[in-house]
Protein backbone atom coordinates (compact mmCIF):
# COMPACT_ATOMS: atom_id res chain seq x y z
CA UNK A 1 0.00 0.00 0.00
CA UNK A 2 2.72 2.59 0.75
CA UNK A 3 4.15 1.87 -2.70
CA UNK A 4 0.98 3.35 -4.21
CA UNK A 5 -0.17 5.86 -1.61
CA UNK A 6 3.07 7.77 -1.00
CA UNK A 7 3.96 8.51 -4.66
CA UNK A 8 0.33 9.36 -5.40
CA UNK A 9 0.14 11.73 -2.43
CA UNK A 10 3.41 13.44 -3.38
CA UNK A 11 2.37 13.85 -7.01
CA UNK A 12 -1.03 15.18 -5.99
CA UNK A 13 0.52 17.65 -3.54
CA UNK A 14 2.96 18.92 -6.18
CA UNK A 15 0.18 19.37 -8.73
CA UNK A 16 -1.99 21.25 -6.24
CA UNK A 17 0.93 23.41 -5.10
CA UNK A 18 1.94 24.43 -8.63
CA UNK A 19 -1.62 25.03 -9.86
CA UNK A 20 -2.74 28.61 -10.46
CA UNK A 21 -6.09 29.28 -8.87
CA UNK A 22 -8.54 31.54 -10.66
CA UNK A 23 -11.86 32.98 -9.59
CA UNK A 24 -14.07 31.00 -11.95
CA UNK A 25 -15.18 27.42 -11.36
CA UNK A 26 -13.48 24.92 -13.57
CA UNK A 27 -13.44 21.19 -13.89
CA UNK A 28 -10.49 19.71 -12.01
CA UNK A 29 -7.60 18.19 -13.90
CA UNK A 30 -7.95 14.53 -14.67
CA UNK A 31 -4.63 13.27 -13.32
CA UNK A 32 -4.98 14.58 -9.73
CA UNK A 33 -8.51 13.18 -9.53
CA UNK A 34 -7.42 9.72 -10.53
CA UNK A 35 -4.33 9.92 -8.31
CA UNK A 36 -6.57 10.80 -5.37
CA UNK A 37 -8.87 7.92 -6.28
CA UNK A 38 -5.92 5.54 -6.44
CA UNK A 39 -4.55 6.79 -3.13
CA UNK A 40 -7.84 6.52 -1.25
CA UNK A 41 -8.69 3.13 -2.76
CA UNK A 42 -5.32 1.73 -1.71
CA UNK A 43 -5.76 3.23 1.76
CA UNK A 44 -9.22 1.66 2.07
CA UNK A 45 -7.78 -1.69 0.99
CA UNK A 46 -4.99 -1.39 3.57
CA UNK A 47 -7.46 -0.48 6.32
CA UNK A 48 -9.62 -3.44 5.35
CA UNK A 49 -6.60 -5.73 5.62
CA UNK A 50 -5.72 -4.24 9.00
CA UNK A 51 -9.26 -4.81 10.25
CA UNK A 52 -9.30 -8.40 9.06
CA UNK A 53 -5.90 -9.03 10.64
CA UNK A 54 -7.14 -7.80 14.02
CA UNK A 55 -9.32 -10.88 14.36
CA UNK A 56 -6.99 -13.32 12.64
CA UNK A 57 -6.00 -16.46 14.51
CA UNK A 58 -3.68 -19.28 13.51
CA UNK A 59 -4.67 -22.34 15.49
CA UNK A 60 -7.64 -21.72 17.72
CA UNK A 61 -10.13 -18.86 18.13
CA UNK A 62 -9.65 -19.09 21.88
CA UNK A 63 -6.06 -17.90 21.44
CA UNK A 64 -7.13 -14.53 20.05
CA UNK A 65 -9.88 -14.07 22.61
CA UNK A 66 -7.61 -15.07 25.50
CA UNK A 67 -5.02 -12.58 24.27
CA UNK A 68 -7.67 -9.85 24.57
CA UNK A 69 -8.55 -10.98 28.10
CA UNK A 70 -12.19 -11.87 27.47
CA UNK A 71 -13.55 -14.29 30.10
CA UNK A 72 -15.73 -17.34 29.43
CA UNK A 73 -16.25 -19.69 26.50
CA UNK A 74 -15.12 -17.90 23.39
CA UNK A 75 -16.42 -18.14 19.88
CA UNK A 76 -15.15 -15.79 17.21
CA UNK A 77 -17.61 -14.35 14.70
CA UNK A 78 -16.45 -12.58 11.54
CA UNK A 79 -18.12 -10.13 9.18
CA UNK A 80 -16.60 -8.82 5.98
CA UNK A 81 -18.03 -5.33 5.60
CA UNK A 82 -18.29 -3.70 8.04
CA UNK A 83 -15.14 -5.41 9.22
CA UNK A 84 -15.90 -7.17 12.46
CA UNK A 85 -14.37 -9.91 14.57
CA UNK A 86 -16.00 -10.59 17.90
CA UNK A 87 -15.29 -12.85 20.83
CA UNK A 88 -18.64 -14.02 22.18
CA UNK A 89 -18.96 -15.62 25.60
CA UNK A 90 -21.43 -18.35 26.48
CA UNK A 91 -23.61 -15.72 28.18
CA UNK A 92 -23.82 -13.73 24.94
CA UNK A 93 -21.48 -10.87 25.84
CA UNK A 94 -19.41 -9.82 22.83
CA UNK A 95 -16.08 -8.05 22.63
CA UNK A 96 -15.09 -6.42 19.33
CA UNK A 97 -11.50 -7.07 18.27
CA UNK A 98 -11.42 -4.57 15.38
CA UNK A 99 -10.71 -0.97 16.50
CA UNK A 100 -13.70 1.37 16.35
CA UNK A 101 -12.09 3.76 13.84
CA UNK A 102 -11.39 1.20 11.09
CA UNK A 103 -14.86 0.99 9.51
CA UNK A 104 -15.57 4.75 9.39
CA UNK A 105 -12.17 5.31 7.77
CA UNK A 106 -12.83 2.60 5.18
CA UNK A 107 -16.16 4.18 4.26
CA UNK A 108 -14.63 7.67 4.18
CA UNK A 109 -11.87 6.50 1.84
CA UNK A 110 -14.38 4.78 -0.44
CA UNK A 111 -16.54 7.93 -0.51
CA UNK A 112 -13.57 10.16 -1.39
CA UNK A 113 -12.52 7.63 -4.03
CA UNK A 114 -15.98 7.69 -5.63
CA UNK A 115 -16.08 11.50 -5.61
CA UNK A 116 -12.59 11.69 -7.11
CA UNK A 117 -13.52 9.26 -9.88
CA UNK A 118 -16.67 11.28 -10.56
CA UNK A 119 -14.66 14.50 -10.72
CA UNK A 120 -12.14 12.87 -13.06
CA UNK A 121 -14.85 11.63 -15.38
CA UNK A 122 -16.47 15.09 -15.30
CA UNK A 123 -13.17 16.73 -16.20
CA UNK A 124 -12.77 14.41 -19.17
CA UNK A 125 -16.33 15.11 -20.30
CA UNK A 126 -15.95 18.90 -19.90
CA UNK A 127 -12.63 19.11 -21.68
CA UNK A 128 -12.69 21.41 -24.68
CA UNK A 129 -11.65 19.88 -27.98
CA UNK A 130 -8.30 20.98 -29.32
CA UNK A 131 -8.41 23.77 -31.87
CA UNK A 132 -7.07 23.04 -35.28
CA UNK A 133 -5.60 25.94 -37.21
CA UNK A 134 -5.60 24.11 -40.50
CA UNK A 135 -8.30 25.12 -42.99
CA UNK A 136 -11.13 22.72 -43.63
CA UNK A 137 -10.76 20.75 -46.84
Amino acid sequence: MPCLAVPSAVTLAVRIRTHTWGRAWYAPDTAPCFLLALMTASTAFGLFGFGVACGFYILDPDQMCAAKGVPGDMIVTHETLPVSAQCVTGAGAATELVPFWVNPMIYLCLLVCAVAIGAGVTSVACRKPARSDSPAA
